[in-house]
């Protein structure tokens, strides 16, 4: 494999400030040995801006918020909670973090890196829940590898 770089396309639905949150997320839970994947379908039709399968098996989703305003019109996010042992909130060092439910975890990022600064409740997943978000995890990972190896071949939306 050669020193260049293999990058998916940006997504384009979200601002550059939570873009800068994800990548600071993404970067805090590798730190921690977690693989993660954006902007994952669940079952249910919702997607998470992050979710992160560690290496004992544990899921979590987290909820990127850029704004107050952000946070106030999306009411959605109970429902992720089926899906992940553990649900975060992912919020920009600048946004005000007392407005966000206490049940949740907390996590401050930026573009270069990200902090948690509170571990949510536990609620741990059905086996059979488990076993299905892991193999979807799974799918659609590797259906990005492919992807970057091979751009022509996985139409768009297939993941």
């Amino acid at each position: 494999m050669s020193a260049t770089a293999l990058v998916l396309p940006p997504d384009r639905r979200q601002s550059p400030t939570a873009l800068g949150v994800q990548r600071g997320v993404r970067r805090l839970l590798a730190e921690l040995g977690h693989a993660t994947i954006p902007e994952f379908t669940l079952a249910n039709g919702r997607r998470a801006d992050v979710i992160a399968l560690g290496g004992c098996g544990r899921l979590a989703i987290v909820e990127i918020k850029s704004s107050v305003a952000d946070f106030r019109a999306d009411r959605k996010w109970p429902e992720y909670r089926d899906f992940c042992d553990r649900f975060y909130f992912a919020v920009p060092p600048e946004m005000p973090v007392g407005i966000l439910p206490e049940e949740a975890g907390l996590i401050v990022a930026d573009a270069f890196g990200a902090e948690i600064l509170r571990e949510p409740d536990a609620h741990p997943l059905a086996p059979a829940r488990r076993k299905a978000v892991t193999l979807r995890f799974a799918h659609v990972a590797a259906g990005l590898l492919h992807a970057l190896a091979d751009p022509g071949a996985i139409r768009e939306g297939a993941l």
